[in-house]
């Protein structure tokens, strides 16, 4: 990292992320962090303030990638082609012999552009262009934990402690159940543990897993405090609709009929609450 203040900046919640303050454009930070910003815009499914905050004449790769992202999230069908052309272009671009921009940036724009493709639901296209992570989040899209694994294992010889690599290892065990899920549950409690990294996405990641180990009140404990930090947001507004089916809104009585009929009664004025989101689909 450029300095320890954009260590932050990349470790944050997108929602405190994308409140920060733009260093000046004479910083070394500027340029990564209005990438960090403008993606967890995105991510915030708020494409429009990524565009708000990105320059129109810069001449950096990954800018000009995150620019077409963001409009792409934002456009309609037509606007969205044309996107998706930029997109291929810049890719184009970096692949080249003459191409003069970091490594960095390199990866930067495969990343942007892959996930528009992935999004765009043009699979193989964005397996030619991303890397590992994006790559695994595809496989295992497409109920492929096998190939998935596979990636994981062969990205393990250059980081084996790397953070991203965690949090892969952590989400295929999240879809295959490997060892009752405890080495997912082990990551997401170590992670809300550092402040700069806990987030109502990690709590609501928690939440399922909690659900997938039959932890259903200590499950809807952290599904409700994600809920008190991100209002309304859909993967968690399911989560809870499922653990409220599971017992979570149950309390200790005793049995009988009536008190069966009115816990159902309950449950039903819950889960009407939550509506069925939509398909989740990858963010940047």
């Amino acid at each position: 990292m450029e300095s320890s203040e954009l260590y932050h900046v990349s470790s944050s919640a997108y929602k405190t992320l994308a409140s920060l303050p733009l260093p000046e454009p004479s910083s070394a930070d500027y340029i990564p962090t209005l990438l960090y910003r403008s993606r967890a815009h995105i991510a915030l499914n708020e494409p429009e303030a990524a565009l708000e905050i990105i320059p129109d004449n810069s001449d950096n790769v990954a800018v000009k990638a995150v620019a077409a992202l963001a409009q792409y999230v934002a456009a309609d069908a037509a606007d969205g082609d044309s996107a998706l052309e930029e997109l291929r272009d810049l890719s184009v671009e970096v692949e080249g012999e003459d191409f003069d921009g970091s490594d960095r940036d390199k990866c930067t724009v495969r990343v942007l552009a892959g996930t528009a493709f992935s999004r765009a639901g043009e699979i193989e296209e964005a397996l030619e262009t991303l890397g590992v992570a994006i790559i695994v989040q595809i496989y295992l899209s497409i109920h492929r934990p096998d190939l998935a694994r596979k990636q994981f294992e062969r990205s393990k010889r250059w980081a084996e402690d790397d953070l991203l690599l965690q949090l892969i290892e952590s989400t295929i065990g999240l879809v295959t159940g490997k060892d009752g899920y405890a080495n997912t549950s082990s990551f997401y409690t170590e992670q809300l543990g550092n402040p700069s990294l806990s987030s109502p996405h990690i709590l609501t990641a928690r939440g399922v897993t909690r659900i997938l180990r039959n932890e259903i009140q200590e499950a809807k404990s952290d599904l409700d405090e994600s809920l008190e930090q991100q209002p309304g947001d859909a993967e968690a507004l399911a989560a809870l609709a499922v653990a409220a089916g599971l017992g979570a809104l149950k309390k200790p009585e005793a049995t009988s009929s009536g008190h069966v009929a009115k816990k159902a009664e309950l449950f039903d004025e819950s889960a009407a609450k939550y509506p069925i989101p939509p398909l989740a689909t990858l963010s940047a």
